[in-house]
């Protein structure tokens, strides 16, 4: 029984040297690997692999950003790998299938291609549902990590936005978009998740809107103490902030 599997890793000897050790197993390597977080997103949307050796640690998008990036339906067995120990209590808090150490050595692999196997032939796959099922949840019920970018989506694949690009987050049709000075791409965050996670100057403007401050041209005064933002974009788009919110604004911007 052949098993299909992705190797993500920024370095291309560590992915040479996982492939080799993996060549005596039953895994179907998919051809070119993933050398970072968004190429590792982007193979697994177009081969669905059962299995997916990953790298904690890569420039843009580290491994448990992918993981959270991933829905259910197209969640492959996880096994992170990473050149330090501290990060396996993540993994396991993760529900990842194992994690391997870097060097990786033949006898923990040999483990860990034993549990795979089992997991993959389980007859009603009841098992693997349920790993990807805890490793969603476990993702889920994470404290929130702080962002650093925003990981948004595209016709073509993905897209890392840097934070002082976005001009402002705006839930549409209950879609969260991101909004840049000429473009809007669609993103699957909440406006719940992202408002806990943005550092200042994002303020939530209102209930479906976030907004980068630094991204303000004006403010203008409204009936009621409320204001009206218009931001820096290729739209001159303009925002309304409540006047409960507007006092929040008065005081990040001192004005």
């Amino acid at each position: 029984m052949s098993i299909s599997a992705l190797i993500a890793d920024d370095e291309e000897s560590a992915r040479s040297r996982l492939r080799r050790l993996l060549a005596p197993y039953p895994f179907a390597l998919i051809e070119g690997d993933a050398h970072d977080g968004l190429a590792a997103l982007e193979a697994i949307q177009k081969h669905r692999p059962q299995v997916l050796f990953l790298d904690v640690q890569m420039p843009g998008l580290g491994g448990f950003e992918v993981v959270e990036a991933l829905t259910p339906e197209v969640m492959p067995l996880i096994v992170f790998v990473t050149a330090y120990d501290d990060y396996a209590l993540a993994a396991f808090e993760a529900n990842a299938v194992a994690y391997l150490l870097k060097p990786v050595v033949e006898d923990r692999l040999q483990a860990v291609v034993s549990r795979i196997e089992k997991l993959v032939q389980t007859p009603d796959g009841a098992q693997k549902a349920a790993h990807t099922s805890a490793i969603s949840s476990a993702i889920a019920g994470r404290k929130p990590q702080p962002l650093n970018h925003v990981l948004a989506l595209q016709r073509e694949g993905y897209a890392l936005i840097p934070l002082a690009d976005v001009c402002f987050f705006q839930v549409e049709d209950g879609v969260t978009h991101v909004k840049t000075a000429t473009t809007s791409w669609r993103t699957n965050y909440s406006i719940n998740d992202l408002e806990s996670r943005l550092p200042a100057p994002f303020f939530r403007a209102h209930r479906s809107t976030i907004v980068n401050l630094d991204k303000v041209a004006t403010i203008s005064p409204m009936f009621k103490g409320a204001l009206m933002l218009k931001i820096k974009d290729a739209e001159g788009s303009e925002i309304q902030v409540s006047e409960r919110q507007a006092k929040h604004v008065r005081e990040l911007l001192q004005i």
